[in-house]
């Protein structure tokens, strides 16, 4: 399975920006699926994640209230809107998924830039 994430960009705060996260291969539906950043400097972050129906979603307390995630399983892809974006929301962002307990499949992240 591969994921490429895409839906980056600059964006001044207070804006919005959509990433989008889709994946290859089938049984996409089965899977938990994840947003994470990194920016620069620290270490890799959990942003939300999303069960595999999309009933169910968690959210970090930093983004909580700002961020929505969402899926759409027809289309093997997973979504994240980002409204009143933070300078401090600035990192690479990369969508995964759950297998066994753990996180993987790692797709290639989507930069955000939000600019004070």
């Amino acid at each position: 399975v591969q994921l490429q994430a895409s839906g980056g960009g600059l964006v001044p705060a207070g804006g919005s920006l959509r990433l989008s996260c889709t994946a290859s291969g089938r049984a996409f539906s089965s899977y938990i699926m994840g947003w994470f950043r990194q920016a620069p400097g620290k270490e890799r972050e959990f942003v939300t994640l999303i069960t595999e129906s999309g009933r169910n979603q968690h959210y970090s307390d930093s983004v909580k209230g700002r961020f929505t995630v969402s899926r759409d399983n027809a289309k093997n892809t997973v979504y994240l809107q980002m409204n009143s974006l933070k300078p401090e929301d600035t990192a690479v962002y990369y969508c995964a998924r759950r297998v066994a307990g753990t996180w993987g499949s790692w797709g290639q992240g989507t930069l955000v830039t939000v600019s004070s």
